[in-house]
């Protein structure tokens, strides 16, 4: 009984529910070691006693956090303060917490964006947090009309804001801080004094402008014809472009573009990176810098771009796989040549203010580069004194290494210059949203975000899956996870500063497995994946900080809420305006028949898509390959033949709906009419964005990773391909009149001709 108290006050479950009648104990074991990865000491029964009492006795008058959310009520931290209690806000920017210069809104042409007083802040809501309607300024609807009676003041920064009736439950004190995250002190009548982080936020982020179509691409695979062995950030602005200039599209959504992990051979997953707040410097295309033009010597560089032409060559037409590890030895070599050539006046300036912005975050991660290319990637080996990265050792190597840590920072402004870059192509060729980037679930357990972060990761954890219909061993994925009460005592400053990152060149994010904000599935060291246990995370101000930045950026959030869901959290997701992730194959009447579910009972509130990174490819789910490929591989938990013949009845569910939607006029048995189809159908559905995955268009079969596999297949190094499998260029894609037929049926402007049930998008 102490056990599971001590457990549910820090937030460990002891129990979980994979299904509404099914009621899973958690191993005593597991729930002592992630109270341990928590510093809590449960290991003994006097243990578990003591810690209980130092719990217990840790009573605070306000929580780590205070989120007040703009048109709502005030919350029970600030309304159930002792009477007499009184209140100040430090102002953010006095607070140290304030908005980084020049990661303000660069993204997302058409979405509604927060005008900016004086200061370069999103204006404060009109009306204060009283009762009343909700305020959605900033997030694309009207903004809210000012409050009745109220008058024009200066807020607690110097921004202009209006003052609002006083809520009557407010304590004494209390004046509507302006959005941000501040700083809030209470002091109550017998002299007890308090302090937390208080983030006032919008209550919605901002919505796409109009409903729109976009493509899904994973860019290492996008080669043109440019291109040094894989795709880059030059072929991510020109797909923008011709896309929305062409096709009309709203935005493409790309993997993560996170560092990677650096070894012989890298970890090719995008979904494990070294670090989440910083790009990779492999997506340079090196021939845009401009510094590339001015070396006078180009025999060198010279050398090097037919050394990437070979490797382009060999990928496209000689089936040979995407090596990263190839193709950024060779961008290396160049990024050192070119970060030679003095940079101009103009340059250097923006330069400096890059280094001003990032400030201590990038010069960690570029002193762990460096200091990884002397000792190897993993931290853990690394002498004893380099493993603390505020020791003196390691003040010492940032000195010595210098050179080699201005180098890494310059990768780091080049890389993100030219995300802005694609970003602009996206809005100058009329995007609605633009590239929308996405945010892995968590980072390499040896990588640059552990190392400067140590203090917030719970060590000797990993984040993963408890067992389910799809997978009855549960999963690890080698993450290891962020600490909940870490979080909440820093304010969440690592959260926020991954999300500016991110957001400052975005029209949109997508949030790999959104659900993390609100629990974590933590499995110990060691341990297989079906014991682990949820760690719960304070998500009212997760999502008050990301509706906060996304606000300020101007972007679209879109949540991937793939999988086992807690009840609650689709809703509290769409209360805030974070759209879900829709997969055609997975939506079916669940609660009823079973049977695929109709276009017209779709939610809006989604980005809708035929396939995702994870799954197989659209031809293969009709054509059944998906099966024979995990048959081939060892996969398959039952016989071939039942396999398949699921497979088949599904997928015969699905056209026999299309074809009584008249969607499917070529009839059966036609595999690019089905591909329309199927597009038809989420054309009719009403979501806000429908996500078209750009191998589809070309009919390649091939999944770009199959979960479960590791050196059985070449997850994340498959160039697209035709139904053959034959590598196509970005400028064949272009071209294809499979492509074009297939995103007709997507066009804004539609003919009279249009297939019953269809929706302009």
């Amino acid at each position: 009984m102490g056990l599971s108290r001590l457990a549910a006050l820090h937030g460990v479950a002891t129990s979980y529910s994979p299904s509404p009648d099914v009621t899973v104990s958690v191993p005593d074991d597991t729930v002592i070691a992630v109270l341990a990865a928590l510093g809590v000491d449960a290991g003994t029964p006097e243990a578990v006693r003591r810690s209980l009492v130092a719990t217990e006795s840790r009573s605070r008058l306000l929580p780590p956090t205070v989120v007040v959310w703009a048109g709502e009520p005030l919350p029970p931290a600030l309304t159930g303060l002792p009477p007499g209690s009184t209140v100040r806000v430090e102002p953010e920017s006095a607070a140290g917490g304030g908005r980084a210069p020049g990661a303000g809104p660069a993204a997302g042409a058409g979405v509604a964006r927060p005008a900016p007083d004086v200061h370069g802040e999103a204006a404060a809501p009109v009306a204060a947090v009283a009762a009343g309607g909700a305020q959605t300024s900033g997030t694309g609807t009207a903004a809210p009309a000012q409050a009745a009676g109220s008058e024009t003041g200066t807020g607690t920064t110097g921004t202009t804001r209006a003052a609002a009736p006083r809520d009557p439950a407010a304590p004494a004190g209390w004046t509507q801080p302006p959005y941000g995250i501040h700083r809030l002190h209470v002091r109550t009548p017998d002299h007890h004094e308090a302090t937390a982080a208080l983030v006032v936020a919008p209550a919605r982020v901002p919505q796409p402008p109009e409903r729109t179509h976009g493509f899904l691409v994973q860019l290492y695979s996008l080669l043109s014809a440019r291109s040094w062995g894989m795709g880059d950030l030059g072929d991510l602005a020109d797909l923008a472009a011709w896309a929305g200039r062409t096709l009309g599209s709203g935005f493409v959504q790309v993997n993560p573009l996170h560092a990677a992990f650096p070894g012989r051979p890298t970890d090719p997953s995008p979904y494990r990176p070294s670090s989440r707040r910083f790009p990779d410097p492999v997506h340079l295309h090196v021939e845009s810098i401009p510094e590339y033009g001015q070396l006078h010597d180009r025999a060198i560089l010279d050398d090097l771009r037919q050394d990437a032409a070979a490797l382009s060559e060999a990928v496209l037409n000689k089936g040979a796989l995407i090596d990263r590890d190839a193709v950024w030895e060779l961008k290396r070599q160049a990024l050192e040549l070119i970060a030679e050539v003095p940079l101009t006046p103009g340059r250097r300036a923006a330069y400096c203010d890059f280094l001003a912005e990032q400030g201590q975050a990038l010069e960690d991660h570029a002193l762990w580069c460096a200091l990884a290319e002397e000792h190897g990637p993993d931290w853990h080996a690394w002498p004893e004194p380099l493993r603390d990265p505020r020791s003196p050792a390691t003040a010492r190597a940032r000195s010595r290494l210098l050179d080699r840590v201005d180098l890494h920072c310059r990768l780091a402004w080049l890389t993100a210059t030219q995300l802005a870059d694609a970003q602009r192509a996206a809005e100058d060729a009329g995007m609605a949203i633009g590239i929308v980037h996405d945010l892995a679930v968590g980072v390499h357990p040896a990588g640059a975000d552990t190392w400067a972060q140590r203090d917030l990761f719970a060590h000797g954890m990993s984040v993963g899956a408890p067992p389910d219909a799809f997978n009855a061993r549960g999963q690890d994925w080698g993450l290891p996870p962020w600490r909940p009460d870490a979080l909440a005592a820093t304010g969440y400053a690592a959260f926020r500063g991954l999300l500016r990152g991110l957001l400052a060149h975005a029209g949109a994010l997508r949030i790999d497995h959104v659900m993390g904000l609100f629990r974590l599935w933590w499995v110990p060291e060691g341990r297989p994946p079906t014991d682990g246990t949820y760690v719960t995370y304070d998500a009212e101000a997760m999502l008050a900080v990301l509706v906060l930045e996304a606000h300020r950026a101007g972007a679209v959030v879109v949540g991937e809420d793939l999988g086992t869901v807690e009840p609650g959290v689709r809703e509290a997701l769409a209360r805030r305006g974070v759209l879900g992730t829709s997969v055609l194959w997975f939506e079916r009447d669940w609660d009823g028949d079973g049977r695929p579910l109709a276009p017209e009972k779709w939610r809006q509130d989604c980005l809708a898509t035929a396939t995702t990174h994870d799954l197989p490819s659209t031809a293969a789910r009709l054509t059944g390959d998906h099966v024979t490929l995990r048959h081939r591989l060892g996969l398959l938990t039952r016989t071939l033949e039942e396999e398949l013949t699921e497979d088949v009845t599904s997928t015969a569910e699905w056209l026999a709906l299309l074809a009584r939607l008249r969607m499917l006029p070529e009839g059966d048995g036609d595999e690019p009419a089905a591909v329309r189809a199927v597009h038809r159908f989420l054309a009719a559905t009403p979501a806000r964005m429908i996500g078209v995955w750009l191998p589809d268009t070309v009919g390649d079969r091939r999944p770009q990773n199959l979960p479960g596999t590791w050196d059985q297949y070449p997850n994340w190094r498959l160039p697209i391909a035709d139904p053959e499998g034959h590598p196509v260029t970005l400028e064949e894609i272009t071209a294809s009149p499979r492509l074009h037929a297939l995103m007709e049926v997507l066009r804004p402007q539609r003919s009279r001709t249009a297939p019953p049930g269809e929706r302009p998008v």
